[in-house]
């Protein structure tokens, strides 16, 4: 078999599957690797999410995305993009981890299953794999969970929902509505500012009505069997739980950058270096796609503004190639 390729892609979202629609058109040899299953990301969002951007801000290389609805749910995006690659017969190895990435002359790729050769690498790899934690006692407990796919689970539980942003206020909202007693844990003096703006009015007369309760200024600062500690402004809380949803964000896999010898900002954000106009890191020919882009700040890029980043790359690699 040849393993030798003119772009190998890291990440099989919707970002990486761009790049390799930009490849295809300009002939290059490629091949997508991705360590779980087609958009692996999106799979993993909880079942009945909506997106907050409409269809045809989600289409890639103007192939139409057709939605119930202006916003298309998880289920909608996961039939169109898995219609992308086997229409347009995308070139995309499922299940296969990249180990390490080093550099001679051209890239050697190591996976779990294999060695590859690449003149040029893009890494699209997002940041939903890795959630932030609470690094507090009874994190570990088997009731505690960073990710949230279904209310059912919930129903009839008493559960305490910790965050304030989007996948905390579905989750609450979701979870009340199937049965469950909630109680919602927010660091912030009030919800995010990126909440949905649909959403927003329900969380808040949910909360003004009593139907879930809220702590604002607070921080849940032990989990036990039977309970949470909460400290409040004012107090110190015990209230009795069954479960909870530590929904306080993810990251991208930033040592995994630094070992490709990408450098990071100093500050808190910690942005790993590229050109904006071409994507190129520090480390020549190697490239980054989508959300991946903003470090820890995981509310700069998305897919309707980082789609534009295929086209940025590919440009670049024609430019060097005819110089």
């Amino acid at each position: 078999m040849d393993n030798t390729y003119d772009i190998i892609i890291v990440g099989g979202g919707p970002i990486g599957m761009a790049c390799a629609l930009e490849a295809a058109k300009s002939n290059k040899r490629y091949l997508i690797l991705e360590k779980g299953c087609l958009v692996n990301s999106l799979y993993h969002y909880p079942t009945n999410m909506q997106f907050f951007s409409s269809s045809e801000l989600l289409e890639l290389d103007d192939i139409p995305f057709t939605s119930i609805e202006n916003r298309p749910k998880r289920n909608e995006a996961l039939e169109y993009y898995r219609r992308i690659v086997q229409s347009r017969q995308l070139q995309i190895n499922l299940f296969e981890e990249v180990l390490s990435v080093t550099k001679q002359q051209t890239f050697s790729v190591v996976t779990s299953k294999a060695t590859y050769t690449a003149a040029d690498v893009i890494i699209a790899t997002g940041f939903y794999d890795l959630p932030n934690y609470l690094n507090i006692a009874g994190e570990s407990l088997a009731k505690v969970a960073h990710y949230y796919r279904d209310p059912h689970y919930y129903s009839g539980q008493k559960v305490v929902v910790i965050g304030g942003s989007n996948s905390a206020v579905d989750a609450a909202l979701e979870c009340y509505r199937k049965g469950a007693e909630v109680s919602l844990v927010v660091r912030a003096k009030e919800l995010g500012s990126n909440v949905k703006y649909w959403v927003r009015p329900d969380i808040e007369n949910r909360i003004a009505e009593g139907a879930i309760r809220v702590y604002y200024e607070s921080e849940v600062t032990e989990i036990t069997a039977d309970g949470v500690f909460v400290q409040t402004p004012t107090e110190t809380l015990h209230l009795e739980n069954d479960f909870v949803l530590a929904l306080i964000g993810y990251r991208p896999n930033l040592p995994f950058l630094e070992s490709l010898g990408i450098a990071l900002s100093a500050d808190k954000n910690r942005r790993p270096h590229y050109n904006p106009q071409t994507m190129e890191t520090n480390v020549e020919r190697l490239y980054l796609a989508g959300v991946v882009c903003g470090g820890l700040d995981t509310h700069q890029w998305f897919i309707e503004n980082s789609r534009i980043h295929a086209q940025q790359i590919m440009r670049h690699i024609e430019a060097r190639q005819s110089d």
